[in-house]
């Protein structure tokens, strides 16, 4: 993205007062099937969020390291957990999606993946019945937390987290933080619309106005999340939240394959991947898995 496209973003965050406020999606559920579609495939490997996936993917890896099993709270169609899961055999993952549609998108990815370390479940991530207290190593979620129709189901689902995962668990929350400025939001939903389905620009810009803002997730991490989180933003503009445990040395293998997968991206997405760890380094996100 070219530089000074930022700077009247950077204005408007900076000295604009917020001008709108949450508008909820209209469903907690993402089950079109053409939304989901788009939404798989903007992941795999050559999608347009390919760049973002692999940074998590990243991310996610340092956190798990040592984990016997995680879970993925709205794992959507697998993109990012199979990723991680391949790169982390060792580890057995569970995710967790209340759309229908989600999860045979999911199970099939998975199935092609031949991946035997991840099993898939329909469930509410604000009620994770059947999962006792205190039972999983890790609980990790990526771009599923602004689907919550409203600040008590994001407080429930913390509750859970809280409440399922081991004492000195690890954690890795990543989500939207909403802007100041409606403008804004318009401008990052938008501004790769030559080059992705409208149907994608729209549930981008649908999320944005859905998402908590990052003082939100500031307050509720520090209030229901257990000790020793975390919460990082891109720099000036919140766009995203990272919210996290302390991050583990990776084994040299993994360090090495992410590394590859980096420089295996198509230029224009390995800038995009280069962009989002500038900008989170720069918002104080320490030990970059790429550097």
């Amino acid at each position: 993205m070219p530089r000074l496209a930022l700077v009247p973003v950077i204005l408007r965050e900076v000295f604009g007062e917020r001008s709108f406020p949450r508008e909820p999606e209209p469903a907690m559920v993402m089950d079109d099937a053409e939304q989901v579609a788009a939404y798989a495939e903007a992941g795999r490997a050559e999608g347009l969020m390919a760049a973002a996936y692999l940074f998590h993917t990243a991310r996610i890896s340092q956190v798990i390291q040592g984990c016997g099993e995680v879970l993925d709270l709205g794992c959507g169609p697998a993109t990012q957990l199979c990723q991680v899961a391949e790169l982390n055999p060792r580890i057995r993952f569970r995710g967790i999606d209340l759309a229908p549609s989600m999860l045979a998108s999911a199970e099939a990815h998975v199935r092609e993946k031949g991946l035997a370390n991840v099993t898939l479940a329909e469930g509410d991530i604000t009620r994770l019945d059947g999962i006792a207290p205190a039972s999983v190593d890790a609980v990790i979620s990526t771009l599923a937390l602004h689907h919550l129709p409203s600040m008590g189901h994001l407080e429930a689902c913390f509750r859970e987290i809280a409440r399922v995962l081991r004492p000195g668990g690890a954690l890795y929350l990543a989500d939207f933080g909403r802007l100041k400025s409606l403008k804004s939001v318009l401008f990052f939903a938008y501004m790769n619309a030559a080059h992705q389905p409208h149907i994608f620009s729209l549930d981008y810009e649908r999320s944005l106005r859905a998402a908590f803002l990052a003082d939100e997730f500031r307050a509720r991490a520090r209030d229901l999340l257990p000790a020793g989180v975390d919460v990082h933003c891109t720099f000036i503009a919140p766009l995203l939240v990272v919210m996290q445990t302390k991050a583990r040395p990776l084994p040299q293998d993994l360090a090495a394959r992410l590394a590859t997968m980096r420089r295996q991206l198509p230029r224009r997405y390995r800038a995009d991947l280069d962009e989002l760890r500038l900008f989170f380094r720069l918002g104080g996100l320490p030990d970059d898995a790429f550097r």
